[in-house]
């Protein structure tokens, strides 16, 4: 027979127990529902990977450091979000198309992209470095004696007879593939910079196509007219 006092210690010690199972069970409820939040798609006790996709979605949001600069050719999805003026949807279509036609090589390959126009590549400029080595990169050599040899079949396939000059006013990406050293992607950038800020005046003003610099222009020199 129990007496009064051991009665008493009984139920203290009953109440103490269910009062532990009760915060455990709280904290674990918690600690899931956190998890679920940060990746809904992982089991709340996979805290590892919770972790770490945690620290990405961090990393994508934290804005460049003054100097830091984001390789376009290795980088992630989340890091080239990180970039002024590129959102997830313009990241997705970087990724993809590097994954697709190869790394991009320099601020004019990247002109490839659509939706990537001339003032992207000027904001981009300070903020981007290029780790790869662009597919048909004789298509980007400033110092070849004549068209390319893919963007004179690209100029082929559309038709175009390569003339002695190419009037950059008024010329097609096609016909501007007649350029030497002029391929696929500066093309594109000629014709982007014309429409969006008019023609150019002279040949010097091409250097306000990403990717064209005084050596590239010397170059040009004889083969282009500017009425």
């Amino acid at each position: 027979m129990l007496t009064r006092d051991e009665r008493r210690a009984l139920i203290f010690l009953a109440v103490v127990t269910a009062a532990g199972a009760v915060i455990r069970a709280t904290r674990g409820a918690a600690a899931g529902s956190v998890a679920a939040a940060v990746a809904p798609d992982l089991p709340g006790e996979d805290l590892v990977a919770q972790a770490a996709l945690s620290r990405q979605a961090e990393a994508a949001q934290r804005p460049l450091a003054p100097g830091e600069r984001v390789d376009v050719d290795r980088a992630s999805e989340a890091e080239l979000e990180r970039l002024p003026r590129v959102g997830k949807r313009l990241a997705q279509r970087i990724e993809a198309d590097r994954r697709i036609n190869g790394p991009f090589g320099s601020l004019a390959g990247l002109g490839r992209v659509p939706g990537v126009s001339s003032g992207l590549l000027r904001a981009l400029t300070p903020c981007v470095t290029f780790g790869g080595v662009p597919p048909l990169a004789a298509e980007f050599s400033p110092a070849s004696p004549g068209p390319p040899q893919a963007a004179a079949a690209a100029a082929s396939r559309a038709g175009v007879a390569c003339a002695a000059q190419v009037a950059v006013n008024r010329a097609t990406r096609e016909e501007l593939l007649c350029l030497p050293g002029i391929g696929t992607a500066l093309a594109a950038g000629i014709v982007a910079e014309r429409d969006a800020h008019g023609p150019f005046r002279d040949i010097a003003d091409l250097a306000r196509v990403p990717g064209i610099g005084p050596t590239r222009i010397e170059h040009l020199k004889g083969h282009v007219t500017i009425p």
